[in-house]
Order: C-alpha cells, then sequence, then structure tokens
C-alpha cells in the first residue's frame, strides 16, 4: 500500500518518494519490517497463547528433554504469518500477479494449519484435523496456484535466442523497451509458458508438453497441475516432519528463503538473465519483496524458537512455511531445485516413508518388524543416538547452507 502513495508523491516530486521504485529498497524494508513485527509482537503473543494456556502436549517417547517441553506454548505460527504479510501488504504491488499468488497460498495454508492446531488445543484432539481433509486443502492450493500459473494472461516467461532468430508463429519479442537491447547479439522471445529448468544440464530448459506430445499442448494443464499440487503436498508436509527440534524448521526455511531471493531476483532482471542464460521472467521481481519478509519472518521467529523453545510455531507455521517455498520455487520455474534446495525436507520425509516400509517388509517376511532407524524422522534418531538437539539443529542448518550454495551455483554450473 506504501508503494501506490509514495508513487503518487513521486509525480510530485517529494524528496525520498523515488526510493520506492527499487526492489532493494523495498526488499530491505520488508526485511527489517517482518524482523521487527517478530521480534517486538511475538513477545506479545506468546504471553496472550501462554494466558489462554495454548501449550504443547507432548508424549512421551524417551527423548532428551522432551517432557520439558510440554505446555510451551503453540501455535507461534501466527507471528511468521503476520511479519510476512504486514510488509508485504506495505511494500509490494499489490496488483502483481505474483504477489497475489503468494498471499493467496500464505493465508489457505496459514488456515489449514491454524484448524489443525485449533483441533489439537482446544478440542483435545492430538490427531488435530484429519489427514484426508489436510491433503484437500493442500491440493485446493495447488490448484488455484496451478490455474493461474498456467492460464493467467500476466504470467509470462522469456529465454534467450541469437538476434537473427526467426519467430515462429505464436511467438513474440520482449515488449518492455529498457531491456530490448541488453545484449546487441541476442534478444528475448516469449515462450510456452509450461517451460521450466533443469539443473546441472547444458541447454537447460524443459517443457512440460513434452510428457504428453506437442500436439496435446492444448492440453498441457492436465500435465502441469497435478505437478504443481504434488509440490505443494510434499514440500509443505516436508516442512512439518521437519519441526521436531527447537529452530529446526524456522532457521531451515530462512536459509531456503534467501537462496530463492537470489533466484528470484537474477531472473526478474533482465541483465543478470541475460549474463547468466537463465529464463526471465517480467514482473516476478515482487517476489523479492515477498520472499525478503519471509526471511525476516523466519530469522525473527527463531528470536523464541532457538533452543530452548520459548514458543513452537505449530502446523500454523510449518504447512505454511513449506506451501510458500513450493509455490514461489515454481513462480520462478525452479521447482526442479526442491529436491537439492529443500534437501533437509527430502530427507526427513524419506526416513519417515524408509522407516514405514522396511517395518512393514519385515514384518510380512519374518513376522516381527524391524526399524532402520532407531525413531524417525531423521533428526529424532540422532537424538536416540545421544547428540544434543542444539548441535543436531546446527549441523542441519549447515547441511541446509551447504545445499543453498549448490543450489545458486547451478546458474553457472551446466
Amino acid at each position: 500500500m506504501l508503494y501506490y502513495l509514495f508513487d503518487y508523491l513521486d509525480k510530485f516530486n517529494f524528496p525520498g518518494a523515488g526510493l520506492f521504485d527499487y526492489i532493494s529498497f523495498r526488499a530491505a524494508l520488508a526485511l527489517i519490517s517482518s524482523l521487527i513485527i517478530s521480534i517486538l509482537f511475538g513477545k506479545r503473543i506468546i504471553n496472550l497463547l501462554r494466558k489462554q494456556q495454548i501449550g504443547e502436549t507432548v508424549r512421551d517417547l524417551g527423548l532428551a528433554g522432551q517432557l520439558e517441553k510440554s505446555g510451551t506454548p503453540t501455535m507461534g505460527g501466527l507471528i511468521i504469518l503476520g511479519a510476512i504479510l504486514i510488509p508485504t501488504l506495505l511494500f509490494a504491488k499489490l496488483h502483481n500477479i505474483y504477489v497475489i499468488t503468494m498471499l493467496l497460498a500464505t493465508i489457505w495454508l496459514g488456515l489449514i494449519g491454524f484448524l489443525d492446531d485449533y483441533i489439537k488445543v482446544f478440542k483435545k484432539n492430538k490427531e488435530g484435523l484429519k489427514g484426508r481433509f489436510k491433503v484437500i486443502g493442500q491440493i485446493g492450493v495447488g490448484l488455484i496456484v496451478g490455474c493461474i500459473l498456467y492460464f493467467s494472461e500476466d504470467v509470462i516467461v522469456h529465454k534467450r535466442v541469437a538476434a537473427d532468430y526467426k519467430l515462429n508463429v505464436g511467438e513474440s519479442f520482449v515488449t518492455h523497451q529498457h531491456i530490448n537491447n541488453v545484449n546487441e547479439n541476442y534478444k528475448w522471445i516469449r515462450t510456452d509458458d509450461m517451460t521450466t529448468t533443469i539443473p546441472f544440464i547444458k541447454g537447460n530448459e524443459f517443457n512440460y508438453n513434452w510428457l504428453i506430445g506437442d500436439w496435446q499442448k492444448s492440453y498441457g494443464w492436465l500435465i502441469f497441475i497435478p505437478i504443481v499440487i504434488f509440490i505443494v503436498i510434499a514440500v509443505s508436509n516436508g516442512a512439518n516432519m521437519t519441526d521436531g527440534l527447537d529452530g529446526l524448521a524456522t532457521g531451515t526455511s530462512a536459509i531456503v528463503g534467501i537462496a530463492l531471493a537470489v533466484l528470484a531476483y537474477v531472473s526478474s532482471n533482465a541483465r543478470f538473465a541475460d549474463y547468466l542464460n537463465v529464463m526471465y521472467i517480467p514482473f516476478a521481481e515482487e517476489l523479492v519483496i515477498f520472499i525478503a519478509a519471509f526471511v525476516g519472518a523466519c530469522v525473527g521467529f527463531l528470536w523464541y524458537n532457538s533452543f530452548p523453545a520459548q514458543v513452537f510455531m505449530g502446523d500454523t507455521g510449518s504447512l505454511a512455511l513449506g506451501g510458500i517455498i513450493a509455490v514461489f520455487a515454481i513462480s520462478i520455474r525452479k521447482e526442479l531445485l526442491i529436491p537439492v534446495l529443500c534437501g533437509i525436507f527430502l530427507i526427513e520425509t524419506l526416513s519417515v516413508i524408509l522407516q514405514v516400509g522396511y517395518f512393514k517388509y519385515t514384518k510380512r517376511k519374518f513376522g516381527e518388524g524391524r526399524r532402520m532407524f532407531k525413531m524417525a524422522p531423521l533428526h529424532h534418531h540422532y537424538q536416540k543416538v545421544g547428540l544434543h538437539e542444539a548441535k543436531i539443529v546446527s549441523r542441519f542448518w549447515i547441511v541446509a547452507v551447504l545445499l543453498a550454495v549448490i543450489t545458486i551455483v547451478t546458474l553457472k554450473l551446466r
């Protein structure tokens, strides 16, 4: 909202109003604002949750320090959501299709998580919202996001071609005058909106239409939308499983967010996209504002969520964090990088799948179920081994940083 105010004031040469034209300036404001909101107002929300006796009910799994966490305020994801939404509403262009998409996904997934936590805390039902209803809600998010990204005329992707490239039917050059001549040897043409990026491969563009054949191009949404739904479900549940130790999911999400901010900035800037030879996505620069608020919210929440945690995010936060990461990566056409960038979420999810699968297999074969890990998800395995919770979290963060660096390096490692 402030963007529109200062854009109006800029017409009258109001001092400093022109700064709001710069993505870097608004992103910095969003980051600082989200930090302030999450730290200053976070304490008040924690006190309110404690006053309402909205505490975590902990099952005794035989883990060190586990029972001491009983009664710790939960539903702290409200702090994260507020610290994301308020700066975005203040500093982003609210008519931007990508901002609208991210706001919808954030609110929708936050509501699903909130309903789950509400049932657990107030209805005293440890199972919370039934799994099938969670999945239905996540499918709804994926369906809306997939439809927006596939059918909206405001969603545009361009690829770089030689200056003497001859246009085919349906193709068009970028019409933005300020980027037409970024490089005199190359020009940008609008490409199929089904195009995405394959990491580590030269000429790394992949079109989902190839999965069904170009002759079925008009039905490409039958492939694209289910893929979006799958990614949203997978990443949001992965983040939910990772949220088992103080600061683990929050810190990992912040690291992932920083990498996504870099990817979004270079993809939405014609000069950087030209230099790196990656797809150019006009209007996606506003996503940098959103992800800056996301990172600030996560870091600010760590003030209270780091060991020993004063508050837990609950499903209100974890489902939203994972869903935001998924939708954001899809929006900037980097969804195939998710297995690398979100490697922590992936390995946590796989540890549960392997544990359950191996237990069932050995029970059928030997009559007695055996375990691959001492406990799943993986972070609990290391607790059982005897590592301190804070050390486990720190080491997972280090791995997350390594994976984020590898993800960013893929911009040139092809």
